[in-house]
């Protein structure tokens, strides 16, 4: 668990910190949704200091493929993919809005980051093996430097969490704690 460096252009982006996300109940060791939040606007309130990008991912939907799990049923509440107030959103955020739980796959997320000369990302959000892990693939596989904030990131199956923490993200990206990459950034 250690974060080497951070690029000049990095950018951080927040999945699925929204009310509908947020309010999913999460049992140790992973951490608790209140404080993934905390640590998320910390590290957002340090980006956006030094005029990095902070970009806010927001799913709507979900993939129409079958799959053995069924989807939750019913409609979600009015305000389910309303962000959170505690991430403190900016006029400068960029928000995407997904349909699947990868923040790249079909969104112009790819196309913001290069615009804005982006080569690394810094992950933090909710659900770790959903989510999480979804973006952090796509964003190796676009050729980013990526790091995620594992203190920053949980699910709702404990388990799910800590084997995409100790045993998949790892081959994806650089891990480390929020303070840790926060020191990075000069904090």
């Amino acid at each position: 668990m250690t974060a080497t460096t951070l690029d000049p252009t990095t950018a951080l982006v927040l999945v699925d910190l929204q009310k509908g996300i947020v309010a999913l109940p999460t049992t140790d060791p992973a951490p608790t949704a209140d404080a993934v939040v905390a640590r998320a606007a910390r590290l957002a309130a340090a980006f956006r200091e030094r005029g990095l990008p902070v970009v806010l991912v927001r799913v709507v939907g979900a993939a129409p493929g079958r799959s053995e799990a069924p989807l939750r049923s019913g409609r979600p509440p009015a305000d389910f993919a309303e962000l959170v107030p505690g991430i403190g959103r900016q006029e400068t955020d960029i928000v995407v809005t997904k349909h699947t739980w990868g923040a790249f796959h079909a969104t112009d997320l790819d196309l913001q980051l290069r615009r804005r000369g982006v080569t690394q990302v810094v992950l933090a959000g909710i659900a770790t093996g959903a989510g999480v892990e979804s973006t952090a693939r796509a964003a190796h596989e676009h050729g980013y430097h990526v790091t995620v904030a594992t203190d920053a990131v949980t699910d709702p199956d404990p388990e799910v969490h800590r084997f995409s923490v100790t045993k998949v993200l790892p081959r994806l990206a650089e891990t480390d704690t929020t303070d840790n990459i926060l020191a990075l950034l000069g904090d």
